[in-house]
């Protein structure tokens, strides 16, 4: 039926090159083709250093604290109103409930 295509490997054409031949060479130590280098003065860095003051750390802290507080409302809020929908919706089942119990025994 559907047989998929496998690609074979093709042969190399065209020239085939040998491998290279290493030769050893003769190692010099790196002190004597190099002088010992001269004094450098440290460069100062590309971006600042932040430091932290008393006081940014307590704005940092205070904050955090906000945030932390903002969303903890906003999720027991979200939780609260799936609550309160959920309870709304069942009190609504059982009233329909009574309603179309109390409408088949009238018949």
């Amino acid at each position: 039926m559907l047989r998929p295509k496998i690609p074979t490997m093709p042969t190399p054409t065209g020239i085939i090159t040998t491998h290279a031949v290493i030769e050893p060479t003769a190692i010099t130590p790196a002190a004597a083709q190099f002088p010992p280098p001269a004094f450098v003065a440290p460069v100062a860095p590309s971006r600042p250093v932040v430091q932290l003051t008393p006081g940014t750390a307590l704005a940092l802290v205070g904050g955090g604290t906000a945030v932390v507080l903002v969303i903890g409302t906003v999720l027991v809020s979200m939780l609260l109103a799936v609550a309160i929908t959920g309870i709304s919706v069942a009190v609504c089942a059982v009233v329909l409930r009574s309603l179309i119990g109390t409408h088949r025994k009238r018949r």
